[in-house]
């Protein structure tokens, strides 16, 4: 397990702090990433968009508003966001704690 800190990932603003439990290697080829992911107070995870691929997200604690192919939604724990191949998603710590959650990214073969 390594863990990093990106600043301004996908020219978000702050930084994530990104915990890769599982990786391309230990998932046979068939999984990109597949990660505890911390957003702090005022960090976000800037728009991009997913080709080839498509990647979830497990809210485990804090809140935030996830851009979902440009439609805003407010996350919360207990939620799940899916985005499809050719689609695109960020993510804004809206609040006070930590915004924490679990991101698996799975290849389109």
């Amino acid at each position: 397990m390594t863990v990093e800190r990106i600043e301004n990932m996908c020219g978000g603003e702050g930084h994530v702090i990104i915990k890769r439990i599982l990786g391309e290697k230990e998932l046979n080829g068939k999984c990109g990433l597949y990660a505890e992911v911390t957003l702090e107070p005022g960090c976000t995870l800037g728009y991009h968009e997913h080709h080839a691929e498509s990647e979830t997200y497990y809210i485990l604690s804090g809140e935030g508003v996830y851009n979902d192919n440009g439609n805003e939604r407010s996350v919360k724990s207990g939620d799940v966001t899916f985005t499809p191949d050719n689609c695109g998603h960020g993510l804004v710590n809206t609040g006070l704690e930590n915004l924490v959650f679990m991101a698996l990214i799975i290849k389109d073969n």
